[in-house]
C-alpha cells in the first residue's frame, strides 16, 4: 500500500466526491437535450433502466479496483494483475483512462468558460429586451471570439487547477463539502420556480408519462450511451477516488447513492429547463443549443427571468468545476505515482489540458476552416471521440479486469459483501454489464 495516499475524511466526503466527478454537464447540459431528442419519458425510462444495468455495476468495478490496490490507477491495475499472474500489462489501461480524461477535460473546459460568459451576461441584464435572432446571433458571435473564447478556458481551468494542487483533503475535500450542497439547493429552487410557470405540468407529463412507440434502437443506444457517460465510468477517475476511500465504507452503498444523486441532479434539471421551454410554446428537441440559446429566450419572457437565468448558469458554473476538479485528480495522482510533487503533477496537467483545450476554444474561429478527419472540426472530434469510444473501451476493460482477472478474495473483500451478494454483482457484470458496454461501443463506432 502506499503509505502516503490520502484519504477522504469521512463516508459523506466520498460520496459528494464521487457525486461531484459525475455529476456535471453530463446531466445539467446533455441530458436535457439527448432527452428532448429521444421522446422524453421513453428516453428517461431507459436511461434509469441502464444506469442500473450497466452504469451501477461498472461504477463500482472501477471504485473496488482503486480501492483494492490503494495507489493510483496504473499502479493498482498492475499491482492487482500481478497478484492474479495476468500480465502487467493491464497498468497501461491506467493511462489509457488518464488520456481520455484528458481529452473530455480540455473540451469541458472550454464548455464551462461558455457559462462564466453567460452568467456574466445574465447577472447584467444582457438577454433582457433581445429577441430570439439577437440572442442566437450574440452566442455565435461569442464562439467567433477565439480572445474571449481562450480567456474563459483559461480562467476555468485555473480556478480547476488551483483546487486540485491543493490536495484532497484541503482542496477537493472542502469544495466538494461547500458546493455540492450548495448545487442541490439550487437546482431545487430552479424546480420550485418551474412549478410556477404554465409549463410545469406539460413538462411533468412529457418527462413521466413515456409513450412506448417512441421508443427506437436509437433511443435504446443513446440511452446506454448517456448511462455510461453520466456516471463517469470508463476514464479511471473514479478508481483513483477509490483509493482514497474510507476502509469501513460499504462500496454497494455508496455506489448507489451517487447514482442516486445523480440521476436526481438530471430530473430536476429536466423539470426545470423543461418547464421554462413549454411555458414558451417552444420546442424540447432543439439540439445541443437548448442551454445557450433556448433558454435565454424563454427566460427573457418569464417574470423575473434574468435573475432565475442568473441563477441557472451559476448552477451550470458550478457543476462543471466540481466535475473538472474531480476528472483531473487521476491525472495528478498517476504523474504523483510517478514522484513528482502534487503541485508540480497539478501545474503540468493545467497547461497541457489547456494547450489542448486550444484546438476545441479556437474551432470556431480561427481553427474553423480544419477538418481533420471524417469532415469533423476539432471539436467535434474531441467532443465525441473520448466520450462515444475510449469511454466505452475504458470501461469494457475495467468491468472484464474487475469480473474475470482481478484475484477473487481482493475483489471481493474491496466490495465489502458476502459471498452470495459477491457473486451477483459479479455475475451482473459479466453476463449483463459487459455486452450492454460492448453494444454501446459498436454504436461509437458505427
Amino acid at each position: 500500500m502506499n503509505a502516503t495516499l490520502e484519504r477522504w475524511s469521512t463516508r459523506r466526503a466520498f460520496i459528494l466526491a464521487v457525486t461531484g466527478a459525475a455529476v456535471g454537464l453530463g446531466n445539467i447540459w446533455r441530458f436535457p437535450y439527448i432527452t428532448g431528442e429521444n421522446g422524453g419519458a421513453a428516453f428517461l425510462v431507459l436511461y434509469v433502466v441502464f444506469v442500473l444495468l450497466l452504469g451501477l455495476p461498472i461504477m463500482m468495478a472501477e471504485i473496488l479496483i482503486g480501492r483494492a490496490g490503494r495507489r493510483s490507477p496504473v499502479q493498482s491495475l498492475g499491482h492487482l494483475a500481478a497478484l492474479a499472474g495476468a500480465s502487467r500489462h493491464w497498468g497501461l489501461l491506467g493511462l489509457f483512462g488518464a488520456f481520455t480524461v484528458f481529452c473530455i477535460l480540455s473540451f469541458y473546459s472550454v464548455v464551462s468558460g461558455w457559462s462564466i460568459e453567460f452568467f456574466i451576461t445574465a447577472i447584467n441584464g444582457g438577454f433582457v429586451g433581445r429577441n430570439p435572432a439577437e440572442i442566437g446571433a450574440g452566442f455565435e458571435a461569442f464562439l467567433a471570439d477565439p480572445w474571449r473564447m481562450t480567456f474563459n478556458h483559461t480562467l476555468f481551468l485555473f480556478m480547476t487547477m488551483t483546487v486540485v494542487a491543493a490536495g484532497v483533503a484541503k482542496g477537493l475535500e472542502r469544495l466538494n463539502n461547500l458546493l455540492m450542497p450548495l448545487l442541490y439547493l439550487l437546482l431545487v429552487l430552479l424546480a420550485g420556480y418551474a412549478a410556477t410557470t404554465d409549463g410545469f405540468g406539460t413538462a411533468l407529463s412529457w418527462l413521466f408519462r413515456p409513450d412506448l412507440a417512441a421508443i427506437t434502437p436509437m433511443v435504446v443506444m443513446h440511452a446506454m450511451g448517456h448511462a455510461f457517460f453520466t456516471l463517469a465510468v470508463g476514464a479511471c477517475a473514479l478508481m483513483a477516488y477509490g483509493a482514497y476511500m474510507p476502509e469501513r465504507q460499504s462500496l454497494p452503498h455508496a455506489a448507489g447513492a451517487v447514482a442516486l444523486l445523480d440521476v436526481g441532479v438530471a430530473l430536476l434539471a429536466g423539470i426545470a429547463i423543461f418547464s421554462v421551454v413549454f411555458s414558451q410554446g417552444m420546442d424540447p428537441g432543439e439540439g445541443p443549443g437548448l442551454m445557450f440559446v433556448t433558454l435565454p429566450i424563454a427566460f427573457a419572457e418569464l417574470p423575473w427571468g434574468a435573475l432565475w437565468l442568473s441563477v441557472f448558469f451559476l448552477l451550470l458554473l458550478l457543476a462543471t468545476w466540481t466535475s473538472s476538479i474531480n476528472l483531473a485528480e487521476p491525472m495528478v495522482a498517476t504523474l504523483q505515482g510517478r514522484g513528482l510533487g502534487r503541485g508540480r503533477s497539478a501545474a503540468i496537467v493545467g497547461v497541457l489540458v489547456w494547450l489542448m483545450g486550444l484546438l476545441s476554444a479556437l474551432s470556431f474561429s480561427t481553427l474553423a476552416e480544419w477538418r481533420p478527419l471524417f469532415g469533423m472540426s476539432a471539436f467535434d472530434l474531441v467532443t465525441t471521440i473520448p466520450t462515444e469510444i475510449f469511454l466505452p473501451v475504458g470501461g469494457l476493460l475495467i468491468a472484464v479486469f474487475a469480473a474475470w482477472v482481478m484475484p477473487h478474495r481482493e475483489a471481493q473483500a474491496a466490495l465489502g459483501v458476502g459471498e452470495p451478494g459477491f457473486r451477483l454483482w459479479r455475475t451482473m457484470v459479466r453476463w449483463i454489464s459487459i455486452p450492454l458496454a460492448a453494444l454501446v461501443l459498436a454504436a461509437g463506432l458505427l
